[in-house]
């Protein structure tokens, strides 16, 4: 019996080793064993559902953490377009400490809900950025660059040099592919198919835009806030970076149970509960039959 006892007590701390390790513990259990990747110089992309409050928790918490033991990485945000930094910075230099009115800066050329993020979620961020005095860097691509891009191609938003510089002047049809099976996957294939290799080209602009942004600051540490998809090894941000930049990569996936992204896209994987909201296929569906 002591022998058996033993025995399942042994299972039991591999298992709670294991699930750590991966990520996929319960969500009040403290830190992850793998936070200690969040040191130095490494490029750290982080991701999330994003209307799920326990992962935006949870990676404020892991962030929050990485900073109290002395990591001092940028902050990155997909929340934030590209346009938007020359706000971030004159908002920063007005009032260094106030994170609302940073937010509310950036927001005047957008409309006040900033591109409809959750800023309740999202502010947490902005204000550990001003709090520890690293820079806040917006990163995404807007929704209208990337509709240029839809309706347009490459050549509506970008110059050839900067096209050169991004990478998108290289033929990826792979990645492409790849970019294709997954808007038609996440849309319950109620797209037209001859829709997507115009949306999978937006997509894909948007991690290479991402992708240059944390290339600018690669001296230092940077650490990415994105949606998983953009977070991914091997279809998202970390495909435009350089061996040697790659290297330095680490990546969490914030996935929900059931989630169609594979756990082995990501270096650690945070495993929660699904947010409760509509069939999202259902009301697609009615949306392209109407």
């Amino acid at each position: 019996m002591t022998r058996s006892i033993a025995r399942g007590a042994l299972l039991l701390v591999l298992a709670t080793l294991l699930a750590a390790l991966c990520g996929a513990v319960d969500p009040d259990s403290g830190p992850f064993l793998w936070e200690d990747r969040l040191r130095g110089d490494a490029i750290v992309l982080l991701g999330e559902v994003h209307d799920n409050p326990v992962q935006q928790r949870l990676r404020l918490e892991v962030l929050r953490r990485a900073f109290e033991a002395g990591w001092r990485p940028a902050i990155a945000m997909e929340q934030f377009d590209r346009e938007q930094q020359v706000d971030i910075e004159r908002a920063r230099m007005a009032r260094p400490l106030d994170a609302d009115y940073l937010i509310e800066e950036a927001a005047k050329k957008h409309g006040k809900s900033i591109n409809g993020w959750n800023w309740e979620y999202y502010r947490p961020y902005v204000a550990l950025a001003l709090q520890y005095g690293v820079p806040l860097l917006a990163a995404n691509l807007s929704r209208h660059d990337a509709q240029k891009i839809i309706e347009l191609g490459y050549s509506a938003v970008f110059d050839d040099s900067m096209e050169h510089l991004l990478g998108l002047d290289r033929q990826r049809p792979s990645l492409l592919a790849a970019q294709e099976n997954e808007i038609d996957l996440g849309h319950c294939h109620a797209l037209p198919r001859e829709q997507l290799p115009a949306m999978a080209r937006a997509q894909v602009a948007r991690d290479a835009v991402m992708a240059g942004v944390l290339r600018e600051h690669a001296a230092q540490a940077v650490v990415l806030l994105a949606g998983d998809g953009h977070a991914r090894q091997d279809i998202g941000v970390p495909t435009w970076f350089d061996p040697p930049t790659r290297a330095r990569v680490f990546t969490v996936g914030f996935l929900e149970r059931g989630d169609l992204a594979p756990p082995s896209a990501f270096d650690a994987v945070v495993s929660t509960d699904a947010v409760p909201r509509p069939d999202r296929c259902a009301t697609l569906q009615r949306r392209e039959k109407s």
